[in-house]
């Protein structure tokens, strides 16, 4: 079985946000990172090249396949934030409703997907952040 490439790397997650090229995607980058360390209780870390990590999920499939992935996350693309906190918790569907413009990879576990910051409710997002970290999905990935 292949090693998983998208795990925990020792590049320096300020280094990483001040390389992007793009200024709104990188002060969207800056504010993010604080907001999901208070609301993780965690540093944040790279995973993979691109993967900003908090926290670790270990997971296990029926088929025998077990890793680890981080727990939440984000990554600022070059067309848009992904993050990585869509696993079915409760109130997701409602959450998403009020966030603002955004578009999902999947209605349960998946990728939510957000042009800029400006275009949500922090408060919002922010909700559903922390309910993402306290029910993380038993087979997350």
């Amino acid at each position: 079985m292949a090693d998983a490439k998208t795990k925990p790397t020792a590049t320096s997650v300020a280094d990483f946000i001040a390389a992007l090229p793009n200024p709104v995607r990188r002060a969207d980058a800056q504010a993010l990172v604080p907001l999901m360390e208070r609301l993780s209780g965690t540093p944040a870390v790279m995973w993979g090249p691109s993967i900003i990590g908090f926290g670790t999920h270990h997971y296990r499939y029926e088929s025998g396949r077990e890793g680890a992935v981080c727990r939440i996350g984000f990554s600022p693309r070059s067309g848009h934030l992904v993050f990585y906190i869509l696993n079915g918790f409760p109130d997701q569907a409602a959450l998403l409703a009020r966030l603002g413009k955004h578009r999902t990879s999947g209605t349960g576990a998946g990728c939510l997907y957000v042009n800029k910051l400006a275009d949500i409710d922090m408060a919002v997002l922010e909700r559903m952040i922390a309910a993402a970290w306290a029910n993380p999905a038993p087979d997350c990935c």
